[in-house]
């Protein structure tokens, strides 16, 4: 048998296939789906293409981005967080509040990351040693995060940074030309991605997420990577809440930050996560992120009830599951 008839040549793979290659074949169709999208709503309103409103895109889908991208890892790992919206309300009240009482963004700053680390400690912690399944465990701390929240700011948003360099910076700053949200955006999905693809703590996740019981024969230590990444989650949602501070110029417990969680699963979920875990790119969520930013931007440039807005969210979050079910070979429930 010839290396031609085993599909073996020595000709190098068309540019076409090394695009796919690099794009990941998953992804293709996000990108048909966010194509179509942007024609669709560009002929509808040739505003859209503006570089000002490119950039509100770009800006208003950070926050949701930096949470979706560790909600990936985790989903990955086979858990899910629930409680990362409730975790950046509470560290964007702490980080107002520490700025207000010491005048130091960066002291503000820094606890607001510490309280992200303990409670995604916290997290982990129920998850493993309590035996509590990953979501009823945080959809517990959701509400208990999002009632601390309330419960040391009286309910109502905290200090105000919007005077302040490093905050003004965060929220409307450039770094060659384009916005600093978009940055840090950009930073936190390469520094997962390298993490995922090219270490041993990323292929671990992976083999944990795709077969517990055969990675812990294999010797991964189960409880610290669960832990770990919980963590990790709680960490990038302080920072998630440090950006919201930012964005709205004070210390929000609950506007801004309530429906985050939804959102992440969502992009984590529609970028091709798959929900028992152990398969999923950073790429594909980046690409959903994206995705789910346009189509709202384009729903508020169309004058569309922004009511709408949810109801497309749930729609897209139901179609990303059915498609994974369906290409997992998963049978319909209650059906023969």
């Amino acid at each position: 048998m010839s290396a031609t008839d085993l599909g073996v040549t020595g000709d190098k793979p068309s540019a076409i296939r090394r695009a796919l290659a690099a794009i990941g074949v998953q992804n293709v169709s996000l990108l048909l789906a966010l194509a179509a999208l942007i024609c669709f709503i560009g002929v509808q309103n040739s505003n859209f293409f503006y570089v000002s409103n490119i950039e509100t895109i770009g800006t208003t889908v950070a926050i949701v981005g930096v949470l979706a991208v560790v909600q990936t890892v985790v989903m990955l790992l086979g858990g899910l967080d629930i409680s990362v919206g409730s975790q950046a309300g509470l560290t964007s009240v702490v980080s107002a509040m520490v700025f207000t009482g010491t005048g130091s963004a960066l002291a503000g700053i820094a606890v607001a990351l510490a309280l992200g680390l303990c409670t995604g400690l916290f997290n982990g912690i129920i998850i493993i040693y309590g035996r509590v399944n990953a979501v009823i465990g945080t959809l517990a701390t959701f509400a208990a995060y999002r009632g601390a929240a309330n419960l040391i700011s009286d309910g109502r948003a905290q200090g105000y940074t919007g005077m302040n360099h490093l905050f003004v910076f965060l929220a409307r700053g450039h770094m060659i030309g384009i916005p600093v949200l978009i940055w840090i955006l950009a930073i936190v999905a390469v520094l997962v991605q390298f993490m995922l693809h090219f270490t041993d703590i990323g292929r671990n996740i992976y083999a944990v997420g795709g077969n517990a019981t055969a990675a812990r024969l294999a010797g991964i230590p189960l409880n610290r990577y669960i832990i770990g990444v919980y963590m990790l989650t709680g960490t990038v949602a302080a920072v998630a809440g440090v950006l919201l501070t930012a964005r709205t110029g004070s210390g929000q417990p609950t506007s801004g930050s309530q429906g985050l969680e939804l959102q992440s699963i969502t992009a984590a979920a529609l970028g091709g996560v798959a929900l028992q875990g152990g398969r999923g790119t950073i790429v594909g969520t980046i690409l959903a992120v994206i995705l789910l930013g346009v189509l709202e931007n384009g729903l508020i440039i169309l004058n569309v009830n922004s009511f709408w807005q949810d109801i497309a969210q749930g729609c897209l979050l139901v179609i990303a599951v059915v498609i994974q079910q369906r290409r997992a070979g998963g049978r319909s429930v209650g059906l023969p």
